[in-house]
């Protein structure tokens, strides 16, 4: 007992010690990455969807129906189910529509289904979870009061963690449309069949799941907002009872082969129906459970684009395509990248492409090169003495390919390059160099290229 009274006293004297002064102090500021993205597609609505669509299609190959799906403009052409008249019946006789089941997703029915998802949260480890079915009188006792807009305490033990987790999948199956929409249905088949490639440019059977991630973070900015704040409820629950599989049974994929018919198929279909996609769409759902965390915050380029949009600021950028034209409003190169490593990978390819020049033989055409070179850049290293060396006013290098198209010529114009040796002994000397010119010209487009790809 006196141990006991002591233990008391000891929570006591902590909680004073909790005790917030009084004084003003300054506030804490959370910032929202998302922040400009947010405010793009609300106050920007036709900008932000040709930025999220033209970033969609370099990385998914939609064909023009399919990208016409995925617009709105065309409607989606998806799997007709083989639907008997009994399933038709009992479909339309269990589809009551109240404020929650069966009607169009609103905020409100979003509120009401929290209360399901807020109490499996703190019931991740009841076995079977989502796979073992409720008690269909409990079940109906718990839809009608969440029809009817009623706030429930179901930590009062009146319902088991199996009824809301039905009921949530219940929810989910009699939404007018899947949550993940039929819209973008093509959309996520495409994604789920994204692999790397090799070392040729060949396909290989390994997933690309960076890009993957980054094409559902482009997709999933598209969703209605109430779809978008649902979706990432329900994946976020998903994934933190996936965590919990030791004690639950139930992994990433067991739980999407349970959820994946109700917020990714097609209305009223069966697995027959669909053929060969369930596996792709089962493997796509467990995917976004495995990933959810970082499918909700948009891509580092766009949320750079969107903050460049509305303050200008040039304090920060990225390598991806900042260069998107939106509105016939076009980002320069130097804007688009970098500008200390812009001028890091110039100097490095003019040195490469100065030490080819200089180790051709001896002759008119290389003095001729090399004078050219001192010309374009006085920094550049010149062997033939101080004659060659340039008196410009300004030290500032130009870019490469202006460089290029003075040494080597303009091809665009219709003109041959300037042939660099002459026809002889040194042919084969040539032929190298000509090689190797190839792949400084190639890295010098990967390094000046504004609107190259590049992985979150």
């Amino acid at each position: 007992m006196a141990v006991e009274n002591e233990n008391k006293r000891k929570r006591r004297s902590t909680g004073c010690n909790i005790v917030i002064s009084q004084e003003p102090a300054a506030q804490s500021v959370i910032f929202n990455p998302n922040f400009y993205v947010e405010r793009l597609r609300h106050e920007r609505p036709l900008v932000f969807t040709e930025l999220i669509l033209s970033n969609i299609t370099r990385l998914i190959d939609l064909p023009g129906d399919e990208f016409a799906q995925l617009m709105g403009e065309a409607d989606p052409k998806l799997p007709t189910a083989h639907t008997s008249f009994l399933r038709s019946f009992n479909f339309l006789k269990r589809k009551d529509k109240g404020v929650v089941f069966g009607a169009p997703l609103t905020e409100e029915g979003i509120a009401q289904i929290y209360q399901l998802i807020e109490y499996l949260s703190k019931n991740l480890d009841v076995e079977g979870l989502f796979r073992v079915p409720g008690h269909s009188l409990r079940q109906a006792a718990l839809r009608e009061m969440l029809n009817a807009g009623t706030e429930i305490d179901l930590d009062a033990g009146d319902f088991h963690p199996n009824d809301a987790a039905t009921l949530l999948k219940t929810f989910l199956g009699e939404l007018p449309e899947p949550l993940l929409t039929h819209r973008h249905y093509h959309a996520h088949l495409k994604i789920a069949e994204m692999t790397q490639f090799d070392a040729k440019g060949n396909k290989t059977s390994l997933p690309d799941k960076d890009r993957q991630i980054e094409a559902f973070q482009l997709l999933f900015m598209l969703l209605p907002p109430a779809n978008y704040s649902l979706l990432k409820l329900i994946l976020d629950l998903l994934y933190h009872t996936a965590r919990n599989q030791h004690n639950n049974k139930m992994s990433a994929l067991n739980l999407a082969t349970m959820v994946a018919p109700h917020i990714i198929w097609p209305k009223h279909v069966h697995a027959s129906d669909l053929q060969g996609d369930v596996r792709k769409l089962n493997n796509g759902v467990a995917f976004l459970i495995k990933h959810s965390q970082k499918l909700f915050r948009a891509p580092a380029y766009i949320r750079e684009y969107a903050q460049i949009h509305f303050t200008g600021s040039t304090t920060s950028r990225s390598k991806c395509d900042l260069a998107l034209c939106v509105q016939g409003v076009e980002a320069t190169p130097s804007e688009a990248s970098g500008g200390g490593a812009m001028s890091t990978h110039t100097q490095l390819a003019l040195q490469e492409l100065y030490q080819q020049v200089s180790s051709l033989p001896e002759s008119a055409k290389k003095k001729k090169l090399i004078r050219q070179f001192a010309k374009q850049d006085p920094g550049t290293p010149v062997s033939d003495g101080p004659a060659l060396q340039s008196n410009r006013k300004h030290c500032r290098s130009r870019s490469l390919a202006g460089i290029k198209r003075s040494v080597l010529g303009s091809v665009e114009k219709g003109r041959s390059p300037v042939r660099l040796v002459s026809p002889g002994p040194s042919r084969s000397a040539g032929v190298q160099w000509k090689e190797n010119m190839s792949s400084v010209r190639d890295s010098s487009r990967r390094f000046l290229s504004p609107t190259r790809e590049t992985s979150v």
